[in-house]
């Protein structure tokens, strides 16, 4: 990855703070040239964000190929994870929380299964129906491959002091909390789906 000239700039707003040059400045510069009434605070912004999030996509994309997953295996494991003990649903919904048609789910279960990541049980309250329970395997590759996770994303946080992850934490919260407002949150599935219309 090439690696940006550690140049010096001044933060617009912010008089006397000078910082070094990311990826957004460097865009934001032709921008600006281009259209001189952007407002790039926010340009910015929003931009910062946007690329720090495909960054820690693709840390956990890395991280599920590690143990043989896909983010869509991971998301499900996730699911059952938090169900608590003895970590069981039912299929739908399964399918319900990640978005997906019965058929992709089945297939997905039935690839888990393989692995021996998951196992399918009669459901006690169902005759015709199924429960998915996470397996002690599912359960420790799991836990393996968060504690992974955790430490990349750690590794991305600790750029920041304990008082500036707080104050983040806070302000990101206020703006999350508006999107909020404006709608349901949109799953990593229901983007794939439209991306693909």
């Amino acid at each position: 990855m090439r690696t940006l000239p550690a140049t010096v700039v001044h933060s617009p707003g912010r008089p006397g703070s000078e910082e070094r040059r990311d990826l957004v400045d460097v865009a934001l510069e032709t921008w600006k040239r281009e259209f001189p009434l952007m407002d790039v605070t926010t340009e910015g912004l929003v931009s910062r964000i946007h690329k720090i999030s495909r960054y820690i996509d693709k840390a956990l994309s890395e991280t599920a190929q590690e143990f043989g997953l896909t983010v869509g295996d991971w998301e499900l494991l996730s699911c059952l994870r938090r169900q608590g003990p003895p970590y069981r649903c039912s299929p739908s919904e399964l399918s319900r929380d990640l978005m997906l048609s019965s058929g992709a789910m089945t297939n997905r279960l039935d690839k888990l299964e393989e692995q021996g990541l998951i196992a399918r049980h009669p459901d006690p309250s169902d005759r015709r129906g199924v429960q998915v329970e996470l397996t002690t395997k599912g359960k420790d590759t799991w836990s393996e491959a968060v504690a992974m996770q955790a430490a990349k994303e750690k590794f991305f946080a600790d750029a920041l002091t304990g008082e500036e992850k707080d104050l983040t934490n806070d302000l990101l919260r206020k703006m999350l909390l508006a999107f909020q407002s404006k709608g349901p949150y949109p799953r990593r599935a229901e983007l794939a789906k439209k991306s693909d219309r």
